[in-house]
């Protein structure tokens, strides 16, 4: 998509344009769901509105969701506290927005080598993890819902080739989440901006490099425009859960089986996100090589060893937080990690690398 049209098409409405509280007669609720995102932003925005869709129809209009993105009534990074305040009943984002909360929240979206898609739903799922997202959201007054992800995040959009680790030091770089403290300890100043202001800054030189999320999305806002040198692999963040927070108050109010539309609307979203981003990634990252004269580059093997240590020491020090509940989702998360990586290396890593190596690709 052309950035010139994307951005033309996004809307900024005002805060007069909110709905009043939500209407509950009949059986039937109003809810405002607030996103982080632009629009139909390719990749989150759209998902954002097929969730609000999903809910509308399996709830049969029992809970009609009516989607504001970013600016119309609350700012994309203040989603969070307008659910947990109960300005709107639901927003669509990412974990790694609430840092500032608890570091302990950035687990649950993606952690510097850590899980992949799939990984990250199997550890939520079946290996604990979902309780302690409940607990940790609790205290703000959210129910929270994973319900998509972008997959492997690439490395970033940098102006110049890095060749060494040196190099990174002293960069202004974009990026969110853990992967912001792991880039800190490489040396590098990490930025938190919306995607249209990472394209701002790239073009007027505030920023020297970032990442967003992946060429689909990525070539929508535009970087290729203004940095040519497209790095991986973004070990930064090897998948980024896209999750729903409730208001917690209005989600006890349901009954039973609208609470079953909820959370199944989110879970039946993940797997169709994710695969739609993957598809549409390796489609967009052919023409963005093809036809926007984009380099594909590798980081030196000495940057993804430094990048290795910076983020090992980010988990040891989430392991010794002084806050309790964190230090129980990084033991989690770490004992998940270790023992599905482990037995990766003989599944998924050994099946794509013959698979690779066969190929040629």
């Amino acid at each position: 998509m052309d950035r010139r049209k994307f951005l033309a098409s996004v809307g900024v409405g005002t805060a007069a344009a909110a709905l009043a509280s939500p209407a509950i007669a009949q059986d039937k609720r109003q809810w405002k769901m607030v996103t982080a995102w632009p629009k139909n932003l390719p990749g989150p925005g759209v998902a954002a509105q097929t969730l609000a869709d999903r809910i509308t129809t399996l709830s049969g209009g029992r809970i009609e969701v009516k989607l504001f993105p970013a600016g119309e009534l609350v700012p994309g990074r203040g989603v969070f506290d307008a659910v947990s305040e109960g300005t709107a009943e639901l927003y669509h984002a990412v974990p790694a927005y609430w840092g500032s909360k608890s570091k302990g929240i950035l687990l649950f979206g993606s952690q510097p080598f850590g899980l992949r898609a799939d990984e990250q739903f199997g550890w939520l799922y079946h290996g604990g993890g979902q309780a302690l997202y409940d607990e940790m959201y609790g205290r703000f007054g959210i129910k929270p819902f994973l319900c998509g992800n972008s997959g492997p995040q690439w490395g970033g959009w940098f102006r110049n080739d890095i060749n060494s680790a040196e190099d990174l030091k002293g960069l202004k770089f974009r990026t969110t989440g853990l992967a912001s403290e792991m880039a800190a300890k490489l040396g590098m100043a990490a930025e938190a901006m919306s995607g249209p202001a990472m394209f701002q800054a790239l073009q007027t030189g505030a920023l020297d490099a970032g990442e967003f999320i992946g060429p689909w999305t990525d070539s929508a806002l535009g970087y290729h425009q203004v940095a040519k040198n497209y790095y991986w692999p973004g070990v930064g963040e090897p998948s980024s859960a896209e999750e729903c927070g409730v208001n917690a108050a209005a989600y006890a109010e349901l009954p039973d089986d609208l609470k079953q539309v909820v959370s199944l609307a989110c879970e039946s979203l993940y797997n169709p996100v994710w695969t739609e981003y993957t598809t549409k990634h390796a489609l967009a990252l052919k023409k963005l090589v093809a036809d926007e004269g984009v380099q594909v580059k590798m980081f030196p093997e000495d940057v993804i060893a430094a990048m290795g240590k910076a983020a090992a020491e980010v988990i040891d020090e989430l392991r010794q937080d002084d806050d309790e509940l964190v230090k129980r989702i990084t033991e989690s998360f770490v004992a998940y990690r270790d023992s599905v990586g482990s037995y990766m290396v003989y599944a998924d890593n050994g099946q794509m690398n013959a698979r690779a190596a066969v190929m040629g690709y």
